[in-house]
């Protein structure tokens, strides 16, 4: 179901961060593909089905990387697609989703109002809602780089997941957990969007008011009860890590492997940073999740690691 473009994505170990991280460092990058992010691999399994059962519709609520991501996918397949985003996503995000011709429209709020709206558009309009995480689909499709993970060679002792609304991390998760069960699954969130990080270490549903961090791609504050349940059987540990800690991995990446990377990608760096102690001599693999990336704030962002 999924266009191999979004396959067999490059895993390298990346030696020049070596030495500032104290580990060995692999790399999976999910942005060399037409919407620079891991999400088309779940987007492509649920259009497929959309458009095999005669569907004609969907609208998801989105960060920004969701919405072109589903966009790409429908376009491909004639399926109508309606992305609600905050106005306040990034620019380039929102800009893309308009030029794959998906329909925008903007909530002057978060990304969970920004899924409020979408239910809502979904009833009246009687077409799929494709929510991200809790869409078995779009954990499936993640879970693709699981098993391209823990087919490589050489083996590798952890992996450092971005965590948001969890589909990355619970689809990666269940693969390693079920294939290589002595690889850590370690999962990495924003001090300033902790709600799903709260809810793992308390195993129940913890919201928060609000969020403030620069990784606009994580920045949930529900998460989804089915979801947690599913991320408590593959997570081995979920960290918070502090702004400071995502510039200075984005700038790393950007001076030692030559990438651009939006604020998510760099959660897993920013881990290592925070703890070199616990990766020291340690082989670990990052999954280099998204580049889709206002370039103002990412040279605002750079400059200030």
């Amino acid at each position: 179901m999924i266009d191999p473009i979004f396959l067999d994505t490059p895993l390298y170990r990346c030696e020049a961060l070596e030495p500032d991280l104290g580990c060995a460092v692999s790399i999976k990058l999910e942005t060399a593909n037409p919407v620079r992010s891991f999400k088309a691999r779940g987007t492509e399994v649920v259009a497929s089905l959309l458009a095999g059962d005669g569907s004609r519709a969907a609208v998801c609520a989105s960060a920004g990387n969701l919405g072109q991501a589903l966009a790409w996918s429908g376009r491909r397949r004639g399926l109508d697609v309606t992305v609600v985003a905050s106005r306040f996503a990034p620019a380039a995000k929102l800009e893309r989703i308009r030029a794959l011709d998906a329909r925008l429209e903007l909530v002057d709020g978060d990304f969970d109002m920004a899924r409020e709206r979408a239910a809502a558009v979904a009833r009246h309009d009687g077409i799929r809602l494709v929510e991200d995480s809790l869409d078995i689909e779009t954990c499936e499709g993640a879970a693709t780089i699981g098993l391209e993970l823990v087919n490589s060679v050489p083996s590798f002792d952890a992996v450092l997941i971005a965590l948001g609304g969890g589909a990355l991390a619970t689809g990666v998760g269940h693969v390693v957990k079920a294939c290589a069960p002595e690889v850590e699954v370690i999962c990495v969130q924003p001090l300033g969007a902790p709600a799903m990080t709260h809810s793992w270490r308390q195993r129940r549903v913890v919201t928060t008011d609000s969020t403030d961090t620069i990784a606009d791609g994580v920045a949930g504050r529900r998460p989804i009860p089915a979801v947690l349940d599913d991320l408590l059987l593959v997570a081995d540990d979920a960290v918070l890590v502090r702004e400071a800690s995502i510039m200075a991995g984005m700038r790393l990446l950007l001076e030692h492997a030559g990438l651009v990377v939006e604020p998510s990608a760099a959660l897993g760096i920013a881990a290592i940073l925070e703890d070199r102690d616990r990766f020291a001599g340690r082989h670990v693999v990052t999954i280099v999740c998204g580049s889709n990336v206002d370039m103002d704030a990412y040279h605002r962002w750079i400059g200030a690691a």
